[in-house]
């Protein structure tokens, strides 16, 4: 007689599933979640319906993220039925015993932010506990791609209007560069995208310590080809910091602009203006023609005015960044934008971020078209995609490239085609 398939509780080594939403700094915790498990001697599970434990890192940044979380713990309710459901990350941070009785299909809602254990039902196998702080400094596997997200610091001291962020990751806490510097060796990537609520403050928390995010960035440049900064305050672009990311060969600039109108930035606790933005914009183009640009914009912030809609369009339409993000506001439970007056219609804002969005497309359609012709360095993720330092992983458009080019190494290819934000292109013989 024919063997039948192994039962899941006679399995000698207990199986786990780790779900990740919401930004790369999740996909860091997630990593270390993953390390945890690892060492305290389960196995990474093929698909979730094959796992003992479930472990969902969930997103509480704006309302259409905390549903998305929400729809992703049902799913895999019901995918991996027999399996220790656990939710963690910023939703469980954030709301903690509401989501737990929100959510009756959940076996844990597990905040780093307290002792919690994970691993297993009660009575059964032995627990993985969670530490007692946000994973920040756990030890991480080396990485399955040729990058990798490096956190560097977590929380933010920054009282941004809309943003609850700080009431549940708390004040910034920075990681030694040692850390950091010791997890890319360990890593073993060709490019380290760097994340952190507010990557230039790096080094100064709550006010003390000075910044040192170029000693840090130039410290990683000795040890991988490419350094990658994400999500900057454009307040703290001075000239030695802009030197140091054209330096890193990655000449990428990840602005955190949210909006160009100066009243509006100003409701919303944030500093600068178009003029101030174009005009840094311009200098870094100066310097170095061939920087790219990305940045995010907030559109129906309360008091949003058509005076201030038309003043973004006219900057997304003249400043001609490479890639942006736009975000109709959500209102955030605790936060200062909540308690402001001219409140914006959902339809209204709707139509604005529409508006923006196809001005952007056209924007980064012609530019990827203009590379058409061009040969271009890039960096092979996995067979047939690759990127440029154009391309940030998993946020940007990719590049097609022949299958035969090896994974994890840089090679010259030319464009020959752009299809949207993506290119193609073929190999450049030696």
């Amino acid at each position: 007689m024919a063997a039948g398939p192994i039962k899941r509780n006679l399995r000698t080594v207990r199986r786990f599933w780790v779900e990740t939403l919401g930004c790369p700094k999740n996909q860091v915790d997630s990593d270390k979640i993953t390390g945890l498990l690892v060492r305290d001697g389960m196995a990474a599970a093929p698909a979730p319906e094959e796992a003992d434990l479930v472990v969902v890192n969930t997103c509480a940044f704006i309302e259409e993220a905390r549903q998305e979380s929400v729809d992703a713990v049902l799913a895999l309710r019901s995918s991996a039925a027999e399996a220790e459901l656990v939710v963690t990350g910023c939703m469980a941070e954030r709301y903690g015993a509401e989501l737990a009785e929100a959510l009756p299909e959940v076996d844990r809602v597990a905040g780093f932010g307290v002792s919690v254990s994970i691993g297993a039902k009660p009575s059964s196998a032995p627990v993985t506990e969670l530490p007692s702080f946000d994973l920040l400094n756990l030890p991480r596997p080396p990485a399955e791609a040729p990058w990798a997200y490096v956190k560097i610091a977590e929380g933010c001291d920054r009282r941004c209007g809309y943003c609850a962020i700080p009431s549940f990751r708390g004040p910034q806490r920075s990681r030694s560069s040692e850390a950091i510097v010791a997890e890319v060796e360990a890593l073993g990537v060709r490019e380290a995208v760097l994340v952190a609520q507010d990557l230039a403050s790096y080094g100064r928390d709550q006010g003390q310590g000075e910044r040192s995010i170029i000693p840090l960035v130039e410290s990683l440049c000795q040890r991988v080809d490419w350094v990658r900064l994400l999500y900057l305050y454009p307040s703290d672009l001075t000239d030695s910091f802009i030197d140091a990311i054209c330096a890193t060969e990655v000449p990428y600039f990840d602005l955190s602009l949210q909006h160009v109108s100066r009243p509006l930035l100003a409701r919303m606790r944030r500093w600068g203006d178009g003029d101030r933005f174009a005009a840094r914009i311009a200098d870094i183009r100066h310097r170095r023609p061939e920087a790219v640009f990305r940045s995010n914009f907030i559109v129906g912030y309360p008091g949003e005015t058509e005076a201030d809609h038309d003043a973004l369009l006219d900057f997304v339409a003249e400043v001609g960044l490479d890639w942006c993000g736009f975000f109709t506001y959500s209102a955030e439970a605790g936060t200062y934008a909540t308690t402001l007056d001219g409140q914006v219609p959902a339809e209204l804002a709707a139509e604005r971020r529409r508006e923006l969005a196809e001005i952007q497309d056209r924007i980064t359609a012609t530019k990827r078209d203009q590379l058409i012709g061009r040969e271009v360095e890039v960096l092979v993720d996995t067979p047939g995609i690759a990127r440029s330092y154009r391309e940030a992983p998993e946020i940007d458009g990719v590049v097609s490239v022949p299958d035969h080019l090896a994974v994890g190494q840089f090679h010259t290819v030319r464009v020959v085609d752009a299809l949207g934000p993506d290119l193609v292109a073929e190999a450049v013989s030696p």
